[in-house]
């Protein structure tokens, strides 16, 4: 925004050129000239004699201040005028001058306006040079105060009515130039407008996307010989500016005011007033000019001055609260501001007193600050719109993975049977290896390195004599001739290259026809070479043959490709020879592969991903031997995008995975996108006489292939040049973005020279520079911030000799302010302080975000910008990390509550972050209000986050990285950059920058909620060697010979301690309660939670080693001892099982009966899990509540194996339990699928039947045959967990006879859990039997006893005062599980209870309806939000286990539900 009328505003609106004609001028004509800022081109109006011209930007009305001028203008000026007519050409908000128009480099729009003719009012000349002859003039009239076209009926002849919406008149074709004449009679036709359009090219031509439009306007049509002294034109405009409240005009309002005031002037003299009268009317009505006829010649007002109407003008914003104001809502701003410092004077306080008033503090420097590279304010940080977040939420997960089905194997040509051949004879050691095809004819070529010499093998089925004409490179694109000593015999050498005759056989096949090249070093890279064969040359799709020689890229077997989508990952390699031509070759591949993945789904989008990744990362030839246009590649980038935005379009499920794919492309474009590349390179060499060296090396390379590179080399010259010319930022600038000297010279047009230039250049190049990255940024960097904001909010042609001819129109439906949002970034992109700039990255992003879900013709364009916006949250976190330095915890939230939002945005499935989202709020929010449990609720939501990140990594991993390893080893990429080809996509993304700012926080909240870097699970002291494995349930089996300490990534929670294990010491967060936590404490295990990475990482660099593990009441502690140091001075052996009583089972037998009740459960019936529920019944307190039960007993499952319906099924078992006996573990798995399919017998379903509809429970069979095969299922998994891998290898361990199990099955109607808890009623892990330990999860207790990652609330209560339970921890499960009415079937063995064995949760139980998953909001549930409701509940949980405890007289393990505030106890058993 502007402070000043004259000189702020004329710099922003461009001005409405007024163009005033005498009348001795009558049909006489005048020149104007003028540069309006944005446009290039002069803009003329040429009448056919000389006159004066008047000035075109009056001075009368400076801001602030006011000159009246008396002086008498010259003898010109003051003579009569009889006719004032004005054209304008204009766009719509601004007018430009009728002049002359650049249309397309080649033709120019020339426009003039001549007076009244005899029987019309205007007549308009339109001519167009170097015209097409089928141009048409597409036009309509403009009526005072409408907007929409009239059609006049008056209209040059063979013009035609189009569609009753516009005149389509045909130009007249005269030598290479078109013409045309327009005469308007209606004095009610206040313009003109039109559009241009070339029938023959179907092509419209605009005015700056705008229609053209010349302005009529006649002031006084009717006056003869009248003129005014010019100043009291001056005086009746100043009085009409007073009039008006002394308004701030724009140099455009300036010109129509003066015009007007000399309108109304002329009718007074027109009416007969004499100029003597008019004076004195003028000066004596004048209350403010005191003295219009001064010596001075002027008329003076007080001026204000501009800094003060700039601080008033920033006083009344910031009281506003700093909005993003609008350019326009700025202007009336500072009008208003000056508006009232007017009324401070009018009131008589002066200048002085004005500004000791206003001027306080540092203020002034706030104001120049802002003003100091622009002419208005600009928000320090926007105002985010309030919004549910909720509208954020995307559920488009992508199909579930599956490997492509595998295609009929085609039979193996005769060229791949030998060519087998060969690489067995030579060891395997294949460097490279290709098929070229021509017609039905192939060609082999394979290089191997046996024994270290390097060997390549050529042959064909091609018939008759074959040349071989080769050379060989040391660089890409190069041709050498090979050394004398290499070259096979028979063979003929050349200048630069040799030939060889092929020879009959191929590994003793004679239909085939070879040749054998021994390369005894590995200097050079490559063998360039073209066939001969009957009189003709043969190449590779008109370019030379080339195969690469692999040095030290030894290819891998690419394996079966498992986990990809095989068959097109196949072709994709097939088709590499021929991508790696050009750009252009690799783009239009890729267009016509896009379809082939689409439907391939997930793994397709992966494949395509993983290509173009290699591409972008230069993992791949970027050019081999092949010229191609700037424009073909721009064009074949075109239609790639275009092929992905339909993707994204029409499969929001792939959204994201279609966002990296474009993330590797640059946008493209059609017409003369690319080509500029090749003509503005030319014009920065004329324009700065920098012809040869570097700059020509460059242009060659530019026209020979471009490429991304480019606007690295293009940036590194700005930088070379900006730095005055320091040649070492030049190569800082390359070798930062991965370009080094080996790489200009390896282009096939080489870059070996550096640049130099002469001072008096450093202006020039810098401006031409400057221009060309813009236009290489448009074609190579779609994703680039600047290039993609300029290609949404529209640009025109700029600079001398670029983008000529752009113009690229604004994107349609943007919403309202985006545009000053958009500009607030680019102020802000680069500010040290980079929070502001963060929101207003997010703010763009969320009113991005509708548009980029609907379709659009600019979707790509769209797509492009919010990745752009996207990386620049990357970038700015990067540069903000010192910012946080210090920080106080709620500031780290924030950013960390901003990197997440902008995950969301970029996440196909991000329901999971969106609740950590709300959660980072919620705690923010108890943080100002000073919760005292901000701390440990954050940490829980910390824990979460890192979870969502994990489960978004695991993602990435299953379906890129096979495709990367696959790909890669087929096209032989390094084998680095396979290897950490998923890690690096993820470290592009959101997803690093938010696992850095949680691993910045986490020490943070342990400190203040006084949690320490350990979670102690089981508090036992122990020495032991480090081992380091990746997952706790890859090593349960095994048996370790020495004492260990495992140091395991991830633990579910349902893993066996393996044996010789005395630690496992895990970043992985399971629930104390959880079955390998309680195994741990029962088997004297230490077990333990790290949250510090740092003491993770130290633990792992102490592999191999001994160490001492400590846990102390708060924390653990470590450190190396000696092997001679032991706990009890005992040498080091292997943790063995203490001696005690031998464990035994009591073999259970049928007892006549299918189904029992609760009333008949006993130990020879059913397990301790059935009969404690049924001796709970009538003794807990009346409020909590028993659910209803029946069970099958002991002996049932056996009993059912044993009938003949299932012959078979038993014999299967019996065989497979036989494999099991003799360690093929995988045998388990085999088991339970073929328990599976046991039917049942009429009797067991009536007795189940009878008993279940005895007991009040629903019976399945009453929904239908369909429900019942339902519940049988679930009562065979129950049955068939028997020969899970946990229970056996527990049973094993202990010396159970695993034959004795038996598995009686406990059946209860589900109740619909709002939460579920365990109970031990003694805490675990202090072993303080005055306190109660609980956890509660939402919804099922699966997700608390089950593999389910994350943690559960978690408490403990005194027994002696069970109303204040205290909290440990907060959950962080992102997962509850939730059902219907139903019917659940439990595992109740006789081996779950044994004394000294703890076998409960071995075993599994199924419900007859599958649970749903919904993943959590706990920013909105009454337990963590309501302190009153959680202490209710969470007190009556507590006194449930304390009434149960009382009752058996013993501690107790109790499971349990609430619903609708109720208490129900499921089972309960005795804590171990």
């Amino acid at each position: 925004m502007s402070n000043t009328l004259g000189q702020g505003l004329a710099n922003q609106v461009h001005g409405q050129l007024l163009l005033t004609v005498s009348e001795q001028q009558n049909r006489a004509g005048y020149g104007v000239s003028c540069n309006l800022p944005g446009q290039n081109q002069s803009l003329n109006i040429k009448k056919k004699t000389k006159s004066h011209q008047k000035p075109l930007v009056s001075d009368i009305f400076p801001v602030n201040h006011l000159y009246v001028k008396r002086k008498y203008l010259s003898h010109e000026i003051r003579r009569l005028i009889s006719f004032v007519p004005r054209a304008v050409l204009a766009t719509d908000p601004v007018s430009q001058s009728a002049g002359k128009f650049d249309l397309d480099g080649r033709s120019e729009l020339q426009i003039s306006v001549d007076e009244s003719n005899p029987g019309s009012l205007f007549q308009i000349n339109i001519q167009v040079t170097n015209s097409s002859p089928s141009l048409t003039l597409h036009w309509g009239t403009i009526h005072d105060g409408q907007q929409n076209w009239k059609l006049p009926s008056r209209h040059p002849e063979g013009t035609q009515n189009y569609k009753n919406r516009a005149l389509r008149t045909p130009f007249v074709k005269s030598g290479e130039n078109s013409f045309l004449k327009i005469e308007v009679d209606d004095p009610q036709i206040k313009a003109i407008e039109f559009l241009l359009f070339d029938e023959s090219q179907n092509k419209w031509f605009k005015n700056n996307g705008q229609n053209f439009q010349v302005r009529l306007v006649s002031d006084v049509r009717t006056a003869q010989n009248i003129s005014v002294p010019e100043d009291l034109v001056q005086v009746q405009a100043y009085l009409r500016w007073e009039r008006k409240g002394k308004q701030m005009y724009t140099p455009e309002q300036e010109k129509e005011e003066y015009e007007a005031a000399r309108t109304e002037l002329l009718e007074e003299v027109a009416r007969g007033t004499a100029i003597d009268e008019l004076r004195a009317k003028l000066t004596s009505n004048s209350d403010t000019l005191k003295d219009p006829l001064d010596p001075l010649g002027k008329v003076l007002v007080e001026k204000i001055p501009d800094d003060l109407i700039q601080i008033q003008a920033y006083i009344r914003w910031e009281k506003a609260g700093k909005p993003n104001y609008s350019q326009d809502q700025q202007i009336k701003e500072f009008e208003e501001a000056r508006k009232e410092l007017q009324n401070e004077l009018d009131k008589g306080m002066s200048l002085d007193e004005i500004r000791k008033k206003i001027v306080k503090g540092n203020i002034q420097t706030k104001v120049t600050k802002q003003l100091k590279n622009k002419k208005y304010f600009t928000v320090e940080r926007i105002q985010r719109k309030k919004r549910d977040i909720m509208q954020l939420l995307n559920k488009h997960a992508a199909e579930s993975l599956k490997t492509e089905v595998s295609v009929m194997p085609r039979a193996p040509t005769t060229l791949e049977l030998c060519s087998k051949v060969k690489e067995e004879q030579d060891g395997g050691c294949v460097l490279n290896k290709k098929v070229f095809k021509f017609g039905d004819k192939e060609l082999l070529a394979l290089v191997t390195n046996p024994n270290g010499k390097i060997k390549i093998y050529l042959a064909t089925d091609l018939k008759g004599p074959v040349t071989l004409h080769w050379g060989l490179s040391k660089r890409a694109g190069e041709w050498m001739a090979p050394p004398p000593g290499i070259i096979p015999p028979g063979s003929t050498l050349e200048q630069k290259a040799s030939e060889t005759q092929f020879v009959e056989g191929f590994s003793g096949d004679l239909s085939l026809q070879s040749v054998e090249i021994e390369i005894g070093d590995d200097q050079y890279v490559g063998m360039p070479f073209v066939l001969q064969s009957g009189g003709q040359w043969i190449k590779s799709n008109d370019s030379d043959f080339y195969i690469e020689l692999g040095v030290g890229k030894e290819k891998k077997d690419a394996g079966n490709g498992e986990g990809t989508a095989k068959a097109l990952l196949d072709r994709i390699s097939e088709l590499e020879s021929d991508a790696e031509r050009s750009f252009m070759h690799r783009f239009n591949i890729a267009t016509d592969l896009t379809e082939w993945a689409k439907d391939q789904g997930e793994l397709g989008l992966a494949g395509l991903l993983v290509w173009m990744r290699f591409m972008a990362t230069r993992q791949l030839t970027w050019n081999r031997n092949y010229n191609v246009k700037p424009r073909e590649i721009s064009k074949a980038q075109d239609n790639l995008t275009d092929s992905l935005q339909r993707i994204y379009e029409s499969y929001p499920q792939y959204r994201e995975i279609v966002r990296m794919i474009m993330s590797t492309v640059g946008r493209g474009g059609e017409g003369d996108v690319g080509q500029r590349i090749r003509d503005e390179i030319l014009v920065i060499q004329r324009n700065n006489d920098c012809k040869g060296g570097m700059m020509e090396e460059w242009h060659q390379k530019l026209h020979n292939n471009t490429s991304p590179d480019d606007v690295v080399i293009c940036q590194a010259l700005i930088d070379y040049i900006s730095s005055d010319f320091d040649i070492s930022v030049y190569w800082n600038t390359l070798n930062s973005n991965g370009i080094t000297k080996e790489r200009l010279l390896s282009y096939d047009r080489g870059i070996h020279s550096e640049p130099h230039f002469r001072r008096d250049q450093k202006e020039g190049l810098l401006r031409d520079l400057g221009n060309y990255l813009r236009t290489l940024k448009a074609v190579h960097s779609g994703a680039d911030l600047q290039s993609a904001i300029a290609t949404c909010m529209g640009y025109s042609a700029q600079g001398q000799g670029f983008m000529v001819g752009v113009e690229v129109h604004p994107i349609s439906g943007l919403p309202s302010g985006f545009p000053e949002l958009l500009q607030f970034i680019l102020h802000h992109v680069e500010d040290k302080q980079v929070e502001p700039l963060l929101e207003g990255l997010l703010e763009a992003r969320v009113e991005l975000r509708p548009l980029l879900l609907r379709s659009h013709d600019r979707l790509k364009d769209l797509i492009f910008l919010d990745l752009a916006l996207d990386s620049t949250v990357r970038t700015a976190i990067e540069r903000g990390y010192e910012e946080l330095n210090n920080a106080e915890p709620q500031k780290i939230m924030h950013f960390i509550a901003l990197v997440l939002e902008n995950l969301v945005l970029s996440s196909d499935s991000n329901e999971d972050l969106i609740y950590c989202l709300k959660e980072w709020n919620y705690t923010l929010q108890m943080s100002k209000s000073q919760d005292d449990h901000w701390a440990l609720y954050a940490k829980s939501v910390l824990d979460r986050s890192r979870l969502a990140l994990t489960s978004k990594a695991e993602h990435y991993q299953r379906i890129l990285q096979p495709s990367a390893e696959y790909l890669g080893s087929l096209l032989g990429v390094d084998k680095w950059a396979v290897s950490i080809f998923t890690e690096e996509i993820i470290r592009a993304g959101s997803a690093a920058s938010l696992s850095l700012l949680l691993n910045r926080l986490d020490p943070i909240l342990r400190e203040t909620a006084h949690l320490g870097s350990w979670q102690v699970i089981s508090p036992v002291e122990v020495i032991g060697y480090v081992v380091i494995v990746n997952e706790l349930l890859a090593v349960q089996n095994v048996s370790y010979e020495r004492p260990t300490v495992l140091v395991s990534k991830r633990v579910k929670g349902e893993e066996e301690i393996p044996d010789g294990t005395v630690a496992v010491l895990t970043p992985d967060m399971p629930d104390i309660l959880s079955h390998v936590s309680v195994r741990a404490r029962n088997s004297k295990v230490c077990f333990a939670t790290c949250f510090d990475p740092n003491i993770l990482s130290d633990l792992q660099s102490k592999e191999g080693k001994l160490i001492r593990v400590k846990p102390t009441s708060s924390d653990l502690i470590y450190s190396e001892v000696k092997e001679t140091e032991t706990l009890n001075g005992s040498p080091l052996t292997a943790k063995v099982e203490e001696s005690s009583p031998a464990i035994t089972i009591a073999r259970k037998e049928f007892a006549g009966r299918y189904a029992i009740s609760s009333d008949e459960f006993s130990p020879e019936m059913v397990g301790a899990k059935s009969r404690n529920i049924s001796y709970l019944k009538g003794k807990v307190p009346s409020w909590v509540g028993l659910p209803t039960s029946v069970a099958l007993p002991f002996g049932v499952f056996e009993k059912v194996l044993s009938e003949d319906s299932n012959k078979n099924v038993a014999e299967k078992i019996e065989v497979l339990k036989k494999r099991l006996q003799g360690g093929e573990f995988s045998a388990l798995h085999d088991i339970r699928e073929t328990v599976l399919q046991l039917t049942a017998s009429p009797q067991l379903v009536q007795e189940l039947k009878d008993k279940m509809k005895s007991a009040g429970m629903p019976w399945p069979g009453d929904e239908g045959e369909q429900r019942w095969q339902q519940a049988w299922m679930a009562i065979k998994k129950v049955w068939a967990s028997k020969w899970n891998e946990r229970a056996y290898f527990s049973t094993r361990k202990a010396k159970l006879d695993h034959n004795y199990l038996c598995m009686a099955v406990l059946v209860q109607e589900i109740i619909s859990a709002d939460y579920a808890f365990v109970i031990h009623t003694i805490n675990p892990s202090s072993r303080d039997s005055s306190e109660i330990y609980a956890e509660v999860v939402k919804g099922l207790g699966e997700t608390l006893v089950g593999a389910y990652p994350g943690r559960a609330l978690s408490y403990v209560c005194k027994k002696t005062n069970l109303d204040s339970p205290k909290i440990l921890g907060y959950p962080s499960k992102p997962i509850g599980l939730f059902i219907k009415r139903s019917i659940i079937f439990r595992s109740d063995s006789n081996g779950e209870d044994l004394e000294g064995y703890a076998g409960a949760g071995l075993y599994d139980s199924v419900p007859m309806d599958e649970e749903e998953k919904v993943v959590l909001d706990y920013s909105t549930d009454r337990l963590l939000v309501d302190p009153g409701f959680r202490n209710s509940i969470l007190s009556s949980i507590a006194k449930a286990g304390s009434a149960i405890e009382e009752l058996y007289g013993s501690p107790q393990d109790i499971e349990g539900v609430v619903k609708d505030g109720k208490i129900f106890v499921v089972q309960t058993r005795p804590q171990v």
